[in-house]
């Protein structure tokens, strides 16, 4: 090998650009962070999208995604022009914790007397904040939360179910119209699953109050006071 060509070989070498060369015009970086963010994003939505939950596989990564991006722009905004940083990282991070607000409040449905979607809506802002944790850099802490978050989803739930299904016991006030009959109310109470252990009757001259030991699965007392007060006999209800 003649010095001509050892120098031509050393010459390219040099024209050839570096990793950091190559990383800052193709922002690989960013692409790890937003594979990350759909990893991690897809494996909450993938959990929801199997309990046929409101957001499922696509809306929590493109939420995870988004959060993501909007996070490592938000860093980098500030030194376009090299440093120093010009201005505080933090503001469109923090447009992103109160912007998915908006998404959430969407999912919480009220119906029934009972309430749904708080924990569709609680994904929804912690997969936001795994995006924000990505794109800050934060990958160990992510990973970590994301991993926890997926096993409270998928195993807690079935822990949640039992324990809604245990028998509680209850005691009621109800005041009620004159005259009405406890007969009507054990029924309307039966029909929701719910026994009566023991009733008071007080009659005054304005309402007729009930006094009610009531046993039954805890999940059944969520909607039971609307069931009663959708009678139209029933005034008011106290419970604990």
């Amino acid at each position: 090998m003649t010095v001509a060509l050892l120098s031509e070989i050393i010459a390219r070498a040099g024209d050839m650009p570096s990793l950091r060369d190559v990383n800052n015009i193709l922002r690989l970086d960013l692409l790890a962070k937003l594979a990350l963010a759909v990893i991690l994003g897809g494996a909450i939505g993938l959990e929801r999208e199997i309990k046929a939950k409101p957001a499922g596989l696509r809306t929590n990564i493109l939420i995870c995604v988004g959060a993501a991006l909007l996070t490592d722009v938000s860093v980098r905004i500030g030194m376009i022009d090299g440093p120093p940083r010009v201005g505080d990282p933090a503001r469109l991070a923090a447009q992103i914790v109160s912007g998915i607000g908006f998404i959430g409040a969407g999912t919480i449905m009220q119906g029934g007397g009972m309430v749904t979607g708080l924990t569709s809506a609680a994904t929804i802002w912690v997969v936001a904040a795994l995006g924000i944790a990505i794109g800050a850099g934060f990958y160990v802490e992510a990973m970590g939360a994301g991993i926890l978050v997926t096993l409270v989803l998928a195993w807690l739930g079935r822990l949640e179910h039992r324990l809604r299904r245990i028998r509680r016991v209850v005691q009621y006030t109800l005041r009620t119209k004159p005259g009405t009959t406890f007969a009507d109310l054990r029924e309307t109470l039966a029909a929701q699953g719910i026994s009566v252990v023991s009733c008071d009757t007080y009659d005054h001259a304005d309402d007729r109050t009930f006094e009610l030991r009531l046993i039954g699965p805890a999940i059944q007392f969520e909607g039971i006071a609307d069931r009663l007060m959708a009678r139209g006999d029933v005034f008011s209800i106290h419970g604990n």
